[in-house]
């Protein structure tokens, strides 16, 4: 089941963004006063969400069974780390966000309203927020949900993709990526591994 997924996930992405490429390392992030509404009906940029040493961006959504979880339980879902990630992050003074630009499906299962009663059923702690027309999506580049982007005090970018490799072989060592590039940001170390493959579901953007 897991391989079919991600088979179908590779698949997706691949033909919908093959004209398009993800903002590269050490780019400032784009659209950084660009204004999302939050579940707490609160309007939020990436520049006021970000604190000290810089912020955390995680396009997620409602029913992804990668964000959510399989049916048949083979994998939890990244979300259930979200908090953890929160917690983390915050420690070490970086923001974060959870972002949803699912704008096709946006009169359905990512409706504003289903996105307040999806926080308030998991308890996420950081901010949620509806990326209409998926235009913050679209100037980053990013195809999954999940995906990650994570830029410093200057809003630069020091790591892209994957929260970790938990998906991709659970008889292998797990690696967090996210954390350790937290880690050693936030001690003023490199991080060596700055790229990873998102994994995930299509970022249901609409057909043009």
């Amino acid at each position: 089941m897991k391989i079919i997924l991600l088979l179908l996930s590779i698949t997706c992405v691949s033909s919908l963004f093959g004209q398009i490429m993800n903002i590269k390392i050490g780019q400032v992030a784009p659209l950084t006063d660009y204004s999302m509404l939050s579940t707490n009906r609160e309007n939020v940029t990436l520049r006021n969400a970000a604190k000290e040493n810089g912020i955390i961006v995680i396009f997620s959504c409602n029913t992804c069974p990668f964000v959510v979880g399989f049916s048949d339980s083979t994998f939890p879902g990244w979300e259930n780390r979200y908090n953890s990630i929160f917690d983390f992050a915050d420690a070490k003074k970086i923001g974060v966000i959870l972002v949803n630009s699912n704008e096709a499906k946006r009169t359905g299962d990512d409706s504003m309203e289903k996105m307040i009663e999806h926080k308030k059923n998991k308890g996420y702690k950081m901010p949620y927020v509806l990326d209409k027309n998926s235009e913050l999506a679209n100037a980053m580049g990013a195809k999954t949900t999940p995906h990650v982007f994570f830029f410093d005090k200057e809003l630069k970018l020091i790591y892209t993709g994957s929260i970790d490799n938990s998906f991709e072989d659970q008889r292998k060592k797990e690696i967090p990526f996210l954390i350790d590039a937290i880690e050693n940001h936030a001690a003023g170390k490199k991080i060596k591994l700055n790229t990873t493959s998102p994994k995930g579901c299509s970022i249901k953007r609409l057909k043009s």
